[in-house]
């Protein structure tokens, strides 16, 4: 992950790599037209409904518009690195897009009537190359997808709403014009989603290892369970069909969570350095994020407020669940361990984001204990008033007391693990510390102590 600085010249580059892409996408887009025409029969997937939809000859200029933002975009970049993860995302629209067209072909069963005018005219220039194939998903709406989180990082103010404004005119055409069926919109914004993913600005990529932790078996027993849920789900949408195909929304995103703890990655959910999530992650993990943040309420209905644990100098110490926006307000400071859900920080903020259910292990008490004091040292006590910190996870029972139990005994303000565990316990009785994350705590203040003489 790399700060967005601006580099003078990159967009040079920037008109190389349009030199390169615009050649690509109409041979491609072509090849893969031409291939489903040649088929004897090209099946078709529409809703009866979608005959309601209008035809809007207007629309055709922001349906077109997509081609300016296309290369404009690509000369806007503010440096080589920006411009390269754009690129590669453009890149694997690209590679995703005609791989589904030539695997599984559509065809556009409306007929269009001719059109006169202006916006006529405008459609012939596009008949001329685009035929009633390229259905699913729909490319138009993946570029847009990139397009989109493109504008709105470079745009401020009222700007974004404009970009947002815009965007949705853009995915309304592709409707309104009569080129896609409305399977083509969901498919592509999942596609758009992980183009978006895989190659990320302001988060770790998710092909990138997590050096921290090695993986357990119980890694893959978690795995398996959220696996199983997503094929129970793909299943039920692929026999019922109809309204069970939304289904496959939150089947995939239980796929993304099963691999996220498969390859030990809690960096998959692409939690930023803000506490908030890319738009690809949210994209992509919406409906477990949902899901996610239902079962923190669940579990935690019972014991909903904060514990105040130890206070020391002018610094308050709470132990808690994920804040939402307004109650993060009531503090100075926020610590997050909690890898699966977003926050909203509108003060100091750090974080050691790890997967739920997984005992956090030596190496990452650790790290996790030096971010935490990092974020405990910064605290401003020239007012004389206690400083509230709230260190936390998703329900506060778990990952924030192991943390907080490392922290304890890394400044000496506990003699051993179980020292620590008991000064949070007594705050909070309700934390959950099992064998398995004790055991890691017990090596960390073995760690601490050094080698025995």
């Amino acid at each position: 992950m790399q700060e967005l600085t601006r580099q003078s010249g990159t967009w040079r580059w920037g008109l190389l790599c349009l030199l390169f892409l615009a050649p690509l996408f109409f041979l491609s887009y072509g090849f893969a037209n031409q291939y489903a025409s040649g088929l004897a029969e090209v099946p078709v997937m529409v809703f009866g409904w979608e005959k309601h939809i209008p035809l809007w000859p207007w629309t055709i200029v922001p349906y077109w518009s997509i081609d300016l933002f296309y290369g404009l975009s690509l000369l806007l970049c503010w440096n080589k690195f920006e411009l390269r993860q754009h690129v590669l995302r453009l890149l694997a629209a690209q590679l995703i897009s005609i791989s589904c067209f030539l695997l599984f072909p559509l065809k556009f069963s409306f007929e269009r009537p001719e059109l006169q005018g202006f916006f006529g005219l405008w459609f012939d220039v596009l008949m001329g190359f685009d035929k009633p194939f390229n259905q699913a998903p729909s490319l138009h709406i993946v570029l847009l997808i990139i397009l989109w989180d493109f504008y709105r990082r470079h745009a401020s103010g009222r700007w974004k709403l404009v970009a947002d404004i815009w965007a949705f005119l853009i995915g309304l055409s592709v409707l309104t014009t009569w080129q896609h069926h409305f399977i083509d919109i969901p498919t592509g914004l999942l596609a758009g989603a992980l183009c978006l993913w895989l190659f990320p600005v302001t988060a770790k990529a998710p092909w990138r290892n997590n050096r921290l932790s090695r993986t357990e078996p119980k890694h893959f027993k978690l795995a398996l369970y959220y696996l199983s849920a997503a094929m129970v789900l793909a299943l039920a949408a692929y026999f019922i069909r109809s309204w069970a195909l939304w289904l496959l929304y939150p089947a995939a995103s239980l796929f993304m969570v099963s691999s996220a703890y498969a390859l030990n990655r809690p960096h998959f959910f692409q939690k930023q350095a803000n506490g908030r999530m890319t738009a690809g992650a949210w994209l992509l993990f919406a409906p477990y994020f949902c899901f996610a943040w239902l079962n923190s309420r669940f579990w935690t209905r019972r014991h909903p407020e904060d514990s105040k644990i130890i206070r020391i100098e002018s610094a308050e110490i709470y132990l808690g669940r994920i804040p939402n926006a307004s109650h993060a307000q009531n503090y100075a400071a926020l610590f997050d361990a909690c890898a699966e859900l977003p926050v909203q920080a509108d003060c100091a903020y750090r974080q050691f984001i790890s997967l739920d259910l997984m005992p956090l292990q030596a190496a990452q008490l650790a790290e996790a204990a030096l971010q935490f004091q990092r974020l405990f040292a910064a605290l401003d006590n020239s007012s004389g008033q206690a400083q509230k910190l709230l260190i936390f996870c998703a329900l506060g029972y778990s990952r924030s007391s192991a943390i907080l139990a490392a922290w304890l005994m890394q400044q000496g303000h506990a003699e051993s693990a179980a020292h620590a565990v008991s000064l949070v316990q007594s705050a909070r009785p309700w934390v959950v510390i099992r064998a398995p994350q004790m055991q890691q705590l017990e090596s960390y203040q073995r760690q601490l102590k050094g080698p025995a003489p």
